[in-house]
Formats: C-alpha cells, structure tokens, sequence
C-alpha cells in the first residue's frame, strides 16, 4: 500500500493549473448514457474514481475513446444497465446511473453505493424521486431496480438538500414525459454544470443554481462537446495550504466566482488574495489568524473543505470552533491531527482548535478524501517527516497532488 512522506517546514512557492473537477466530471459522465450520440468531454481529471466510472460505462456498453485532451463517449451500444457492487462499492457516485438508465431504457440494476466512511448518506431521495416519476422500483439483494415504461414529469421536494439526489433526477427528467420541478434542490456549481452540458445535449432545464430546477421532457438527446469545469475543492484545498505554511502561489484555470466562502474565510485568517481572470494569486505573511468555520449546503462554506481549514487552524493564533451540519461522521480526521500534536476537543458536530506554536511529524493514517489532504497540509507544517497511509483516498479526489506540491516547493514523496 502506498503513503506519502512529506518533510514540513517549507512554505508553498509557486504555480500550479487546477484540474477538472471531479464532483462534475462524474454525473457528467454519467449522461453519455442518455443518448446514443457521442458525449466530448474535456478537461477530465486523471483521478482513480474518473477512471472506476469509465470503466463503469465501458461495462455497459458505452465506447470511450481517448484523444488529446478530451474522451469520446458514445452511447450506441449500450446493452447492460447494471452497476455491479465491484464497481460501485469504492464509489457512491455510481447512483447516479441509475436516472440516465431508467430514463432511456426503462430498466436499471444499481449495487447500493460506498465510498467514503464520513456518515449517512442515503439514496431514498432518489428512489423516491424515480417512484414519484412513475418508476417501479424493488431493493434486493444489495441492488436498486428500478423499472419505467416511460418516466412521467412530477413536482419533487427534496427533505433534505442532495446533490446526487438533484443531479440523478435532473438526467432522468431530461428525457420523461412532461415537466419535472425539483424543490430543495442542491445550488452546488457542479450541478450548474452538468445541467450547461445537458442543455448542450438538447435538454430543457431552468433554474439550476437556484431552490428549484424546472426540466421539461424531451423525446431524445443529442451529442455534444462540453469542458468540465475547474476543481474549486482542489484550488481552495491548494490556497489553505499556502496560507498555513506561510507561502505564496498563483492558481491558473481556476474560478474565484465558486470559491467565495472559501476566499473570505482564507482572507479572514489574514491572506492577501488577488482575482485576474482565471487566477487567483494568495500571500500570506506571518501566522494564520483562526477562523470559525460552519459548513451548509451551497453557497455556504462547503463540507468539503472543513477537514483543511481545521489543519489551518490547528497552527494559527487563536482558537476557532468548526461545526460540521452535512455528515455525523466527518471529524475522523481529528484523532490523526492530535497524533501531530494539534490541540482539539469535539463535542457532538462542534469541534474545538486552539492554535499551537508547532506541530511534529509522525505517521498518520487517512480516513476519507477530504481528511487525506488535511494531514497533507498538517504534515506540510509540522516540523520533521510526516508519512501517510492510506492514500488511496487521495487519489480518488486529487490529481497528482504529490507532483502539483512538488512544483510550489514541497518535500512530498510517494513510497510504497
């Protein structure tokens, strides 16, 4: 099993392209299943859970065909529509075939998912969304199959705010009978740009970005050619670790505009940032500042970069409280970051950081995606080798990230 060594102490230097996000990538993936037409993606991160969906989609049928810089996914042929627990166990975002299946073929057999151990959460929200559209749907042994002579348009409210939930049901509305309202529907960007590349392909969708998605039916998709947008999880994880480590660095290919909470937050605890275009330049001079942190679903600050301003906070002057609303389980990484010498104490969704002077090297091991990349920025600031296990998480979420460290001035290796 791989880790990565990291010797701290060095401040971040640079610059650094951000990738493609990975949270849009996949559902946009995803939609290649809705039509027989060629689906041209661009800007796909190299990530292990891009590569398991491919696979995914080759399974049933569908044909991707590499080129420079983008891959072609055509749906001509597609002859299997079931998601098997092999592939679906290391990655949740296999539900999201389920819509597109249903919708086009009328017939779908999904593994209940897996992923990440960070706490519940549950896909009634899209089979009681699917039942809403007219589909039949029976749990057995481990699968969800759902069964659809042809979705029907319905007015859906979401109990709680899904992204998932909101993009498998805007794929299958894109091709049901009538007009489908999605309430308490997720605002996130990424579902903005599955629904840019949907409309591509002949859909008609409104209000994504908004509580409520409308989608009116249509009786087939087209081909298309989209860019996945920039990993904004990616850039502010880049930007939390220049700010701890006291250094400086030009993100390229990113967007300010998806990053806002982060930004103020990073600004907060004392970074200067600059906005040009497509770059965002951060500086950070002396000591961070703790910041509080209270994670909602968008536009409020995001879940996924909790895990990272608690390492920031775990060296910053001050003390700050990071409350966690979106998942039980996602203080995981707080063991980990004490084994480092951080100060935290937790108290239900309430976690406690009082800055210290310093934090130590030692081994440490990776719970989940977001809390890999806290013990990065962790071991990038503590003083001697930090080594972490389990870094298969890491994989899933960012693109080479021992590279695109290496380049800002990281003492970062990959060991077996």
């Amino acid at each position: 099993m791989q880790k990565l060594a990291i010797q701290g102490g060095t401040p971040l230097r640079g610059d650094v392209r951000i990738s493609g996000a990975k949270n849009a990538a996949l559902p946009i993936m995803c939609a290649s299943l809705l039509t027989a037409d060629t689906l041209r993606l661009t800007n796909l991160p190299d990530l292990h859970d891009v590569g398991t969906m491919r696979k995914l989609l080759q399974q049933m049928g569908i044909a991707a065909e590499s080129a420079t810089n983008e891959i072609a996914f055509t749906g001509d042929k597609v002859d299997n529509w079931e998601a098997p627990y092999d592939m679906v166990k290391t990655m949740r975002a296999a539900i999201l075939v389920l819509g597109p299946l249903v919708a086009r073929f009328g017939d779908a057999k999904v593994s209940l998912p897996g992923g990440c151990a960070i706490g519940s959460r549950p896909v009634d929200l899209h089979i009681k969304g699917l039942q809403a559209m007219g589909a039949e749907i029976a749990i057995e042994h481990g699968y969800i199959h759902a069964k659809a002579a042809r979705l029907k348009g319905a007015r859906i409210f979401f109990d709680i705010v899904s992204v998932t939930g909101t993009e498998n049901l805007m794929m299958a509305a894109a091709l049901a009978d009538g007009v489908t309202v999605l309430e308490n529907a997720a605002r996130e960007p990424e579902v903005v740009d599955l629904a840019n590349c949907l409309r591509a392909m002949g859909a008609q969708i409104s209000g994504d970005g908004t509580d409520t998605v409308t989608i009116v039916g249509v009786e087939k998709l087209h081909g298309a050619a989209h860019r996945i947008m920039p990993d904004r999880i990616e850039s502010g994880t880049f930007l939390v670790a220049a700010a701890a480590t006291g250094g400086s660095i030009t993100l390229h290919e990113t967007r300010a505009d998806i990053l806002e909470t982060v930004l103020e937050k990073l600004t907060e605890a004392g970074a200067r940032i600059k906005v040009a275009g497509d770059t965002i330049r951060l500086e950070m001079h002396g000591r961070p500042k703790a910041v509080n942190v209270r994670t909602a679903p968008h536009p409020a600050f995001p879940t996924d970069m909790q895990a990272q301003f608690m390492a920031l906070n775990c060296i910053a002057a001050g003390s700050a409280m990071v409350v966690e609303t979106i998942f039980e389980n996602r203080f995981m990484h707080v063991q980990e970051l004490r084994r480092l010498g951080a100060q935290i104490d937790v108290e239900g969704n309430t976690a406690v950081v009082r800055g210290a002077d310093r934090l130590e090297g030692a081994t440490v091991m990776a719970t989940d995606l977001r809390a890999s990349a806290c013990l990065v920025i962790a071991g990038l600031v503590a003083q001697g080798e930090t080594v972490i296990d389990r870094i298969y998480h890491l994989d899933r979420g960012y693109e080479h990230i021992e590279s695109k460290l290496g380049q800002l001035g990281a003492n970062i290796r990959r060991i077996k």
